[in-house]
């Protein structure tokens, strides 16, 4: 996985992130930090180039934001390089511009080169988008 950049500045300073993902950045950007647990947290605010001609964030969006989620969540298990083979969600409710998305998750199973992450994506106590994930590690 490449480098991840700490945001020193702004609503997110403290927060990472991974600036050499050219689609991510353009589509979020998108931030992680582990909360006081150790888990991993990652986090956006919904501008109006998140929506949809209904006025609440596109599905494309909640899922790359879900992609990326779970990316960060289990990166010390990808401990390298990974791609996406499944990557699936349902969607709960709607999130509008100014909402700031969090998504929570964990790694359920760790094993040669597989990978499985499950998390929700939630708008403070409302949740958003569940989601699971199958990642496939890949040897540089």
């Amino acid at each position: 996985m490449p480098e991840a950049v700490e945001i020193t500045e702004g609503e997110f300073a403290g927060w990472k992130t991974w600036p050499s993902d050219k689609f991510e950045t353009g589509s979020g950007p998108f931030y992680y930090r582990l909360d006081a647990d150790g888990g991993v947290v990652t986090r956006f605010r919904v501008e109006p180039r998140h929506l949809n001609a209904g006025g609440a964030v596109h599905g494309g969006c909640l899922l790359t934001f879900a992609d990326f989620s779970c990316f960060a969540i289990a990166d010390k298990d990808i401990a390298g390089r990974g791609v996406t083979v499944n990557l699936s969600g349902d969607f709960l409710n709607a999130a509008v511009e100014g909402d700031v998305l969090e998504a929570r998750g964990e790694v359920t199973k760790a094993g040669g080169r597989i990978i499985y992450v499950r998390g929700l994506i939630s708008a403070g106590d409302k949740p958003i988008l569940s989601f699971t994930s199958v990642i496939m590690r890949v040897k540089s």
